[in-house]
């Protein structure tokens, strides 16, 4: 089987780095989305598609793709892992995968979180992976709609991802394909901005792979590019006749694209695992264990109108707040927020300790101290 590969990555409109990674080291193929803050998310998926490059080399026929397929996204969750234990700061760093490997007339996939994998056959579009977030498992309890779930404000949060414990459990399928089909993998980035018909109509406009690719991208961007948006476009051009191994060399290594560089004190409050470990615990009667780890997060936000400490998380999930007030300053919060490096105030500005977040009130303060009055004229002698 050959398969005709786009791909391409962009910051997005909002965040200050690309944590998406993508690789494409034929047949191995896969996109990486990453979470954590300050420079973890962008290593987390790094590290995670390094590590799983591996089984693109390994010896070994065609049934044993996926016990090898699975035990790299294994590995890689030890490896992301292991670096967060062991650097303060990466510390709670994550990410998630969708992978596929090229077999003989069909596709073997891994998945974990809520980047996605799609088959386009035929004109149709068919998702190959399921959400690994609360909402859709609310869905699936019935204590949501579908459609509530697509705009529900906690849709992001995750309840599997590489990298936040020592295990994972990892999705797997195999999908059989025809010449003519067309997979996507994709990260969040473009399902949060366009639905899944946006989605259809691009993938079956008729356009070669990497067009294609660069067409969802811009279309993301397009309808806000509030995430970093990732894609890979697989089209299936020939299938092969006979089976044949995992090739033993390489195609091109990970290729990524990530955004300039830019103060910590600008970024947005990332996704996190935690958030649903927490909700978890809350709704099984473990609200100690969550209170615990919250009482260690901190934030600046806005309270009462003015700029205020908050320790815990920015977020409100199913009636629960995550946060509860430490302080609030004399700060006009309009004042800062008028500035666009201060514009998420509103959403949270996330710290490493509270520490780091008085440091952020201290320059929100400095930012936006009125003018001194300009010294008047000296007399004339």
């Amino acid at each position: 089987m050959k398969v005709a590969v786009g791909a391409a990555t962009d910051v997005g409109r909002v965040r200050e780095r690309n944590e998406d990674s993508y690789l494409v080291a034929d047949p191995l193929f896969a996109v990486a989305d990453g979470l954590g803050g300050h420079q973890g998310g962008e290593v987390a998926s790094s590290v995670a598609l390094d590590t799983l490059k591996d089984v693109s080399t390994a010896d070994g026929d065609e049934a044993t793709i996926p016990d090898r397929l699975r035990e790299g996204v294994v590995r890689a969750n030890q490896v992301v892992h292991t670096r967060a234990e062991a650097d303060p700061n990466l510390k709670g760093m994550g990410t998630t995968l969708t992978a596929a490997v090229a077999g003989t007339g069909r596709f073997h996939l891994a998945h974990v979180g809520d980047s996605r994998a799609y088959l386009l056959r035929d004109g149709e579009l068919t998702a190959l992976t399921e959400d690994h977030t609360l909402v859709r498992r609310l869905v699936s309890e019935g204590r949501l709609t579908p459609e509530e779930a697509d705009v529900h404000p906690q849709r992001s949060i995750l309840t599997r991802a590489l990298g936040i414990e020592g295990d994972v459990e990892v999705d797997q399928a195999t999908v059989e394909i025809t010449a003519g089909d067309r997979i996507l993998l994709c990260s969040d980035g473009l399902t949060s901005m366009i639905t899944d018909r946006d989605v259809h109509g691009i993938l079956a406009s008729g356009r070669a792979a990497q067009p294609t690719a660069e067409a969802l991208v811009t279309a993301a961007l397009e309808a806000g590019g509030q995430d970093n948006v990732t894609v890979v476009i697989l089209d299936v051009v020939e299938t092969e006749p006979a089976p044949a191994p995992i090739p033993a060399e390489p195609g091109s290594a990970a290729v990524r694209a990530r955004g300039e560089p830019s103060p910590p004190r600008r970024r947005r409050w990332p996704r996190r695992l935690v958030w649903a470990a927490m909700v978890a615990l809350l709704l099984a009667g473990g609200a100690v264990g969550a209170r615990a780890y919250l009482n260690g997060q901190w934030f600046v936000g806005v309270d009462g109108g003015r700029v205020a400490l908050f320790r815990g998380a920015p977020v409100s999930v199913l009636g629960y707040d995550l946060s509860t007030l430490a302080e609030r300053t004399d700060i006009p919060a309009a004042r800062a927020q008028g500035s666009q490096v201060w514009s998420g105030l509103e959403e949270g500005i996330t710290a490493g300790s509270e520490a780091e977040a008085r440091r952020i009130i201290s320059q929100i303060r400095a930012d936006t101290a009125p003018p001194l009055p300009a010294p008047s004229p000296s007399p004339s002698a």
